[in-house]
């Protein structure tokens, strides 16, 4: 027990970080069967026990690989022709992020990140599934600026995907992972260079990364038996309430 112990960093003991490996198997799993709701979940998880400071580059670095696990689990429905433009408007997005993250009243940021979820969610935008790649590029830098800032966009992101891709779901989890891994990269990368101390966390991240494979496993046959109008529907609802709990987060932050 005092190697495991030794091994975590400060204020983390082995009870806590066994939850919270086990947490992320349950989540990644949740993920990868209905595209939303996993990463939201570990952060809440991850906010009763991390000091706020590792809070969000933690969680980035945990997202990273479980992300990264999904996209090369789903790789055979990945849309490659989206990204280039997504890169590059992540790119854009990431470094516009890393100077105004502090500017931003965070808030007003979840109301208004809430309400734009769920009315792109619920409101089917004419010609989205044919947006040009200069289209694609500007929709991947507002999310990749969100997630400076914002702990988990990944319902944000999903809304985008969803009015892009509205009738394959393995696309759009596939996608989903594959694009939510470079923006969790570039998240790693911002607060790496702004002097965070990952080699702490490493060993509990890595063995939050290796469960979370094993979900997205887990996860991944489930939505191999999800006929595409069930997912769609819960998929719609899993949004729309993680859209409202930004918003009621916001309300109590005014």
């Amino acid at each position: 027990m005092d190697t495991v112990a030794s091994l975590l960093p400060e204020g983390i003991g082995p009870g806590i970080a066994a939850l919270l490996v086990v947490a992320s198997f349950f989540t990644s799993a949740l993920t990868a069967a209905f595209g939303v709701g996993g990463g939201v979940a570990m952060l809440a998880l991850m906010g009763i026990f991390l000091p706020v400071a590792a809070l969000i580059p933690v969680h980035g670095a945990v997202q990273l690989g479980s992300n990264t696990g999904r996209a090369w689990h789903q790789r055979a429905h990945v849309r490659r022709d989206i990204f280039g433009p997504f890169i590059a408007g992540s790119l854009v997005g990431a470094a516009v992020g890393a100077m105004v993250v502090v500017q931003l009243p965070d808030a007003l940021l979840k109301l208004l990140l809430g309400g734009f979820i769920v009315a792109v969610t619920w409101t089917k935008i004419p010609g989205f599934e044919r947006l040009s790649h200069a289209g694609l590029a500007i929709g991947s830098a507002v999310t990749a600026l969100a997630t400076m800032f914002v702990g988990a966009t990944g319902p944000l992101l999903a809304a985008f995907f969803g009015q892009i891709m509205p009738d394959d779901r393995k696309a759009l989890v596939a996608t989903h992972g594959a694009a939510m891994t470079i923006h969790h990269f570039l998240k790693v990368v911002v607060f790496g260079l702004a002097g965070f101390a990952f080699a702490q966390w490493m060993p509990l991240v890595a063995a939050m990364i290796a469960s979370g494979f094993l979900g997205t496993v887990y996860g991944t046959s489930w939505l191999e038996k999800l006929p595409e109008e069930s997912f769609r529907r819960w998929f719609k609802i899993g949004i729309t309430l993680l859209a409202a709990d930004m918003i009621r987060r916001g309300v109590l932050e005014l």
